[in-house]
């Protein structure tokens, strides 16, 4: 809880520091990157640094954090904290590095706002920036020991067994520890981190959702981004690394994960978004699931339609399960059930279903509209973004 005469200061202050956040956040990450270019080679994301969406996904963090504490003093934002601590714990982050972003954080908010940054502004930020710190590292503490594996040491090494092309843009890696021992554990839904090393000498990370649920290999699925800049590790895993490669993977991450219950289910999905509801499917048919299902995917036609034969077969392995797929340009001769783009409102979803969504930020809005039009839950609605999490305020 921040205390009373930080809080003041802090809503008081708030208009100016998130007024300034977009001056605040690219000086800041100059500063780190600056002092520290190992992170942006090793452990940052550089093709979100080049477009700014890593930093739009900080200011958001922090902004939304702050607003929190001044609006509801009593309760902590956890889903959004573990969110992020689940994405740091796939990272390997330690508890050092939170030290070094507030030294050059607080050194760009200073620059920025000058003579606004008093000693008394500067001490309640600061409480801001470490009530958050250390509640993420205490939970990022906590999902190391369930993992088994020393704070911040989640990589191991593991190789290729199999890679299967999907489609033109997307192949699926299977890979097995070469450490002899045994699979992590993992939970439909989540994701892994995958470091590869470039011409460079850079060793970038990407993360990846868990796409099937082989027995004996750990599966994901990529695909190729294209555009500028082009995506540096997914090129890569597509052009350079092929069967009996070694690769480095973290342990398995990510907050949003199938329940186990019997409620009905809609798992909803768009593009390369699919990935991950194909891990549930596939899990759910595996384990014997009774429970009513409803899959649905989007996807721009069916060239492009990452394991729509899985979707298939997987459905009609499930007792109650039915699948829906839309096509903004259908391809012959396996045309979709519908053409343009989904709309969960023309479906019949019972009463108590729990619903899962993955894709682009505009898929991921519209669907959680339709489906609280059609009567669910906010909180039955969860949701996975690929990259920086850019949505803030949304129910997960």
């Amino acid at each position: 809880m921040l205390s009373p005469r930080s809080t003041e200061i802090v809503r008081a202050t708030l208009p100016a520091v998130g007024g300034a956040i977009g001056e605040i956040t690219p000086l800041f990450y100059d500063k780190l990157f600056a002092a520290h270019p190992e992170l942006l080679r090793d452990l940052f994301n550089r093709g979100n640094q080049a477009d700014g969406s890593q930093q739009q996904a900080l200011a958001g963090a922090v902004a939304a954090f702050a607003t929190a504490l001044v609006e509801h003093p009593d309760v902590r934002p956890d889903a959004m904290l573990s969110r992020i601590a689940h994405k740091h714990a796939s990272l390997g982050v330690s508890r050092e590095q939170y030290s070094v972003v507030q030294r050059h954080l607080f050194a760009a908010i200073a620059e920025v706002l000058g003579d606004a940054v008093t000693p008394e502004v500067a001490a309640a930020w600061d409480e801001v920036y470490w009530l958050m710190a250390h509640a993420l590292i205490a939970i990022e503490a906590r999902l190391y020991e369930q993992a088994g594996v020393l704070l911040g040491a989640t990589w191991r090494p593991y190789r290729v067994v199999a890679r299967h092309q999907e489609t033109s843009e997307v192949t699926t890696f299977l890979v097995r520890p070469q450490d002899g021992r045994p699979l992590p554990a993992a939970r439909p839904g989540q994701y892994v981190s995958v470091q590869v090393t470039l011409p460079d000498g850079a060793r970038q990370i990407r993360q990846y959702s868990l796409s099937g649920h082989p027995e004996d290999a750990l599966q994901f699925s990529v695909k190729r981004v294209a555009g500028t800049p082009a995506g540096e590790v997914s090129n890569h895993l597509h052009d350079h690394v092929a069967v009996g490669d070694p690769v480095t993977l973290s342990h398995p991450f990510g907050d949003v994960t199938l329940d186990d219950g019997d409620a009905p289910l809609l798992l909803a999905s768009a593009g390369i978004g699919c990935t991950p509801m194909i891990g549930m499917l596939s899990h759910l048919a595996a384990t014997g699931a009774t429970r009513r299902v409803i899959a649905v995917h989007a996807d721009r036609g069916e060239s492009t339609h990452a394991f729509r034969t899985d979707l298939e077969q997987l459905t009609a392995k499930l007792p109650d399960a039915t699948a829906h797929v839309w096509y903004e340009h259908p391809e012959a001769p396996r045309p979709a059930d519908r053409t343009g783009l989904a709309d969960l409102s023309l479906l019949d979803i019972p009463a108590g279903t729990t619903a899962y969504l993955c894709g682009p930020v505009p898929f991921l809005k519209a669907a959680r509209a339709q489906l609280l039009a059609a009567g669910v839950a906010p909180a039955r609605i969860h949701y996975e973004v690929f990259g920086p999490d850019l949505w803030q305020g949304g129910d997960a």
